[in-house]
């Protein structure tokens, strides 16, 4: 099984000789890793690229787990002259019911409920003007999302956000702000790579002609083309390009070695059911058969 061990094994360690230290806590860590493996059973996911049910509940987790898992595996590859870091976006999602039971538990919708009524008033023998229409106020519910920053070290210039969409960021009002942000980052000169593992909501931007169950999409600086990489339930996730400042080379982003990291090592598989259906959207009969072969093999 893979785990700490693959940021290793896609690397030179000869070409990092010389940043000894570097190598030092991923080593040790290495044998942490390895050495609770043997009193604790993994399982990787059985399914060759995104499962679906990573997509449910346990999505705000998956979330945090992938932002570090490619901030690690990038980090070996852009350093010195560039680092990783996560930034945390707040966002105020002000329709959450469609998330409630799926990414937002029910004690979600249970506390925004509980509010209290307000009193009778008396003004003496002021009779007061009955309200027209009596509406409901919706309490949004804060969201932190992380965004992983490749910056330069010499002007800690951001030169690449690598944005993995939320269910927040696929439906508005929150999907045109989403938008409007991606605008300006590729109007000041920053690359941007999107990575959507999500099936439900709007994608911000995609192609007509090729619709996927997931999709991950480069939009680089100073150009009007954008590269979509469409994957379904069946396939492998891609090796994706990750652009640095010209003339630097781009560096690598193996999407699929991520997930298998933070499948392992967040022991996903002790929350997931497999009897159970995943978050929706449904699939297609054909892929639902395809995806009982599959986990009829756990």
């Amino acid at each position: 099984m893979r785990l700490f061990c693959n940021i290793l094994c896609i690397f030179d360690v000869q070409k990092f000789s010389s940043k000894e230290s570097f190598f030092k806590p991923l080593i040790a860590t290495n044998s942490l890793v390895l050495s609770f493996k043997e009193k604790i059973d993994t399982m990787k996911s059985p399914f060759p690229g995104m499962d679906p049910w990573l997509e449910g509940y346990i999505w705000p987790d998956v979330h945090q787990e992938l932002a570090s898992a490619i901030r690690a595996l990038l980090a070996p590859q852009i350093t010195p002259k560039y680092v990783a870091r996560i930034a945390i976006a707040t966002i105020m999602d002000y329709e959450p019911e469609s998330e409630i039971g799926i990414t937002y538990p029910d004690v979600e919708l249970m506390q925004r409920n509980q509010m209290l009524e307000e009193p009778t008033a008396t003004y003496g023998n002021t009779t007061l003007t009955e309200p027209t229409v009596l509406m409901p106020y919706k309490l949004p519910i804060t969201l932190r999302l992380p965004i992983v920053e490749v910056r330069d070290t010499a002007n800690n210039k951001l030169v690449t956000a690598i944005e993995i969409l939320s269910p927040v960021n696929k439906r508005n009002p929150n999907l045109t702000d989403y938008r409007t942000k991606i605008d300006e980052l590729h109007r000041n000169g920053v690359h941007v790579l999107e990575i959507d593992l999500l099936r439900r909501g709007i994608r911000p931007f995609t192609s007509k002609k090729h619709t996927s169950h997931y999709q991950a999409l480069l939009l680089r600086a100073k150009t009007n083309k954008a590269a979509i990489w469409s994957v379904n339930v069946q396939d492998k996730l891609p090796v994706l390009p990750v652009p640095l400042l010209a003339p630097d080379p781009d560096v690598v982003l193996d999407l699929g070695m991520a997930i298998d990291m933070i499948f392992e090592r967040s022991l996903y598989h002790l929350s997931i059911d497999y009897t159970k259906e995943p978050a929706p959207p449904a699939f297609s009969e054909s892929d639902w058969t395809w995806i009982q072969e599959v986990v009829q093999t756990v």
